[in-house]
């Protein structure tokens, strides 16, 4: 059973000492709400993709992309702030949930023969002997 992080685990996530415990709460509140839109209910490793989108929004709740202070510039890639699921985090969410990965579906029935289906035709191959599966060999 899923059991959502809290402000403490996010804390260590991002490696901060001090955090904001009530908009800690609010934030993996909404991270949970968000990841059960692609999974519902949300698989016991699931914690990873909380965190990883409370903390995306703990840091940069503005969604700012690029920022100057004195000498010191930072660009972040756009769309790095705010709560929002990328497509690896929907992507983690199905594979934790054993909905992700790739698989083999084969529509051969059972009952198929390998024989061919079709009239055969005599004058097809004048010489040749037919071998079924094979043609005219």
């Amino acid at each position: 059973m899923f059991e959502a992080p809290d402000a403490t685990e996010l804390a260590l996530y991002l490696g901060l000492g001090e955090i904001e415990e009530a908009r800690v709460e609010l934030l993996i509140r909404q991270a949970v709400a968000l990841c059960e839109t692609v999974v519902r209910p949300l698989p016991e490793q699931a914690t990873a993709v909380v965190l990883s989108v409370a903390g995306r929004a703990y840091i940069n709740p503005t969604q700012v992309s690029y920022e100057t202070i004195g000498p010191m510039s930072v660009q972040r890639p756009t769309g790095s702030g705010g709560l929002y699921l990328t497509k690896a985090d929907k992507a983690a969410l199905k594979s934790l949930s054993g909905r992700g990965g790739a698989f083999t579906v084969d529509p051969t029935p059972e009952t198929a023969d390998p024989s061919p289906t079709w009239p055969i035709d005599s004058d097809v191959g004048p010489g040749l002997e037919y071998e079924p599966g094979w043609g005219w060999i």
